[in-house]
């Protein structure tokens, strides 16, 4: 079975409260995006457990730190699976805030819920996804939508993007979560981003923040330099999506692209 397991941007994220558990209160919009890896599972002849193979970008040399082996662990704890044969492309950048472990990981679950017949709701994969990491749900149905919670509590938006270009810039500067979590400050904001959205894309500039910036910025200035630059292209909004470091602009049409110095950049309509 093949699949393309899809990246994500953030359109606004306000951290809002640590919680007693350690983790923090948010909100966001998730938004699907084009740039994706390549992903295939089949029943193995050959092994007693999994084989695993990638190509494109390098992993870890331990495949079960790799989320895409939680996932299969996760299922396997629980259903009567076979050995498997994996093979993976990789191509949605580590440490930019885009989600491509998590969409590997919720791809791998649907995969082998379809591929073996296990009759999985679509309920109970969101469960079991969160198990494996808090922005893993929301590529179960990858879809838009609002997220609070620790990013794990869903609700349905009526929000499209589509027929807007993006422009996706990745630098060679790789942030953790922890770290940055562990360099802002969580508030509420004014106005909830439920509210902030509803307004006219070209509002949102004024309205619709990402809180990890402030602190991120401090630390990396060229994130910082190349969320400027997108609007000096002509951007109508542009954001660092999750906790960085990928930086992302919304255009009206298609801009002429400017060099970003040894960045990783890919464009494309939005759906």
């Amino acid at each position: 079975m093949l699949t393309h397991p899809n990246a994500k941007i953030n359109i606004g994220l306000n951290i809002i409260e640590k919680r007693p558990d350690g983790y923090h209160n948010l909100e966001t919009v998730f938004y699907p995006i084009g740039l994706c890896d390549v992903l295939e599972v089949e029943a193995s002849k050959t092994c007693t457990d999994y084989s695993f193979s990638c190509a494109g970008i390098e992993l870890g040399n331990n495949p079960e730190d790799n989320l895409i082996i939680k996932a299969y662990r996760c299922l396997q704890s629980e259903y009567d699976i076979p050995p498997i044969d994996i093979s993976l492309i990789k191509q949605i950048p580590f440490g930019a805030g885009l989600g491509g472990g998590s969409a590997d990981a919720a791809f791998m679950l649907k995969s082998l819920n379809e591929l073996f017949d296990l009759n999985i709701s679509t309920r109970k994969l969101e469960k079991l996804a969160a198990e494996i990491g808090a922005d893993c749900p929301v590529f179960i149905k990858n879809k838009p939508v609002y997220a609070s919670g620790i990013g794990n509590e869903f609700q349905s938006i009526k929000f499209s993007l589509k027929g807007y270009f993006l422009v996706l810039v990745k630098p060679e500067i790789h942030i953790s979560t922890p770290e940055a979590y562990a360099m802002l400050k969580p508030e509420k904001p004014e106005i909830s981003l439920i509210d902030a959205i509803k307004n006219p894309i070209s509002e949102w500039k004024t309205l619709i923040k990402n809180d990890f910036e402030k602190s991120v910025f401090e630390k990396y200035p060229l994130i910082e330099t190349i969320k400027n630059k997108l609007y000096d292209m002509g951007a109508v909004y542009a954001s660092m999506s999750g906790s960085g470091s990928a930086v992302y602009g919304i255009f009206k049409e298609e801009p002429d692209l400017v060099d970003f110095d040894n960045c990783f950049v890919t464009g494309g309509i939005l759906n």
